[in-house]
Order: C-alpha cells, then sequence, then structure tokens
C-alpha cells in the first residue's frame, strides 16, 4: 500500500500554492516524500509553506511566480531543473476569478484576464515542461479545474467557461502526450472553504442552503482535493489520464431528500 503512494523522490510543482488547496497538495506531496516547489505570487507566504514541509523533514523551495506573465513560468521551470534537475509532476492549480455576477456586467478586461491566468497560463506551462517529462520517459499533469465548468451558472460566469476549457485542455494533452508515458488529468472541486471561494460560502445562508442541497450535507476543506492529487500524481495512477475527478461532496449527482427542519 504504501508504494502506491510512495513520491519518494519526485520533484513536483505546484501553482497557488501558498493557501487553499494548493497548499494542501504541497503538504501533502511532501508527506508522501516529494521534492516540492511552493509557487505563488507572494514570495512570504510560499516561504510559510515551505516551512512547513521542511520542518518535518520533507524538502521544498518557494519560486515566486506570476501565473499571467509567460517570462514567470519560464522562470519557475528554470528554478526547479536548476535545483533539482527535472520535473516529474506538475500541478496547475493558481487561477483568478475578478467577477461575480451575471455575465451581462462582465468587463472585457475581466474575460480576458479570466481566460488567460485559467487556461492560457496552464497551456503555456504545460507546454515548457512536457518535452522535459518526455525525455525522461513520462510523468503527471494535474489541471485543478472545478465542477463550475460541469454546470450552468448566473453568476460564475467567464470562470466557469474557463473551468470547461481546462478540461478539455486535459483531454487534448492526454492524448497528445500519452504515447510518451505522461498522463494528465483534471480535478474538478466543489464548494470547498478557501479564501478563493469565500464569495460562496461566508455567508451563513448561503453555506446553509449548499450543504442542504449536498448529498454529505457539508462543503468541502482543502485537504479533501489533496488526497485526489497524490493519487493521480502516484502509481497508485499510473493507468488514469485524460480523465476530470469531481470531488464534491455528491452535489452534482442529485440533491439529498428535504426534511422538516429545511
Amino acid at each position: 500500500m504504501s508504494y502506491l503512494f510512495d513520491m519518494s523522490g519526485k520533484v513536483v510543482v505546484v501553482t497557488g500554492s501558498s493557501k487553499g488547496i494548493g497548499r494542501a497538495i504541497a503538504v501533502r506531496m511532501g508527506q508522501h516524500g516529494a521534492k516540492v516547489v511552493v509557487s505563488s505570487r507572494k514570495r512570504e507566504a510560499c516561504d510559510v509553506v515551505v516551512n512547513e514541509i521542511t520542518s518535518t523533514g520533507g524538502e521544498a523551495f518557494a519560486q515566486q511566480c506570476n501565473i499571467g506573465r509567460k517570462e514567470d513560468l519560464q522562470a519557475l521551470v528554470d528554478a526547479t531543473i536548476a535545483r533539482w534537475g527535472r520535473i516529474d509532476v506538475l500541478v496547475c492549480n493558481a487561477a483568478v476569478n475578478p467577477h461575480y455576477g451575471p455575465s451581462i456586467t462582465l468587463p472585457d478586461e475581466a474575460w480576458d484576464r479570466v481566460m488567460n491566468y485559467n487556461v492560457r497560463s496552464n497551456f503555456w506551462l504545460c507546454n515548457m515542461v512536457l518535452p522535459g517529462m518526455a525525455e525522461r520517459g513520462g510523468g503527471s499533469v494535474i489541471i485543478v479545474s472545478s465542477i463550475g465548468g460541469l454546470r450552468g451558472s448566473t453568476t460564475l460566469g467567464v470562470y466557469a467557461v474557463s473551468k470547461a476549457a481546462d478540461m478539455q485542455l486535459t483531454r487534448n494533452l492526454a492524448c497528445e502526450w500519452g504515447p510518451k508515458n505522461i498522463r494528465i488529468n483534471a480535478i474538478a472541486p466543489g464548494l470547498i472553504r478557501t479564501d478563493f471561494a469565500r464569495a460562496l460560502w461566508e455567508n451563513p445562508e448561503m453555506e446553509k442552503r449548499r450543504s442542504r442541497d449536498t448529498p454529505l450535507l457539508r462543503i468541502g476543506e482543502p485537504d479533501e482535493i489533496a488526497g485526489a492529487a497524490v493519487f493521480l500524481a502516484s502509481p497508485a495512477g499510473s493507468f488514469m489520464t485524460g480523465q476530470t475527478m469531481v470531488i464534491d461532496g455528491g452535489v452534482t449527482v442529485g440533491t439529498p431528500p428535504r426534511t422538516g427542519d429545511d
């Protein structure tokens, strides 16, 4: 069992890993033996996560990176190669959502920002990393999408569009790079208690309503996504590619029965 999820010696890059889901993934990868590159726009926040990983015997370093800047992404790749010689696992987690509301109120610049940061940056970064993985005999890429990419929304607009695009990017790249033993999968979380999703759960009534409509009767926690990332990156997921793992407490499959307390 330990071998199935063993990440010993693997080099893992996680974007947007100073907090939330990215942080949970980075910490768990470190606990399973990986060497972890912690990355986000704020170096100080990355250092906190690096200290968390190294304080328990793991290996990690921080690399500041704004995923909207191609030169920052290349610097992230170059710094990792300079430090550890390779990248075995890439987790594209960082994303933005500057607009919450109906699509008709979405400014053009917000559309561009979301699509560039949430889709184009993943495309850029994969193209930077995948050739090196192929030369070394394989690897794993994980793109953190969202169930927003599977459902219509009156408030998430272009964010949902971008997450659907990430799922298609996953399928395309899986077909292109599968012959090189590179697996590319996506994770589609439901509502998770993160700062990023605060607008969706901070209101007590909204959280109650969302929990009521979820078969597990609650929203998720960041660490509940990390296990799926370890699975996809490790030998346990060696025959899985091109897929989107939905981790949402069951909300996309149906609603639980109502009770008199609802």
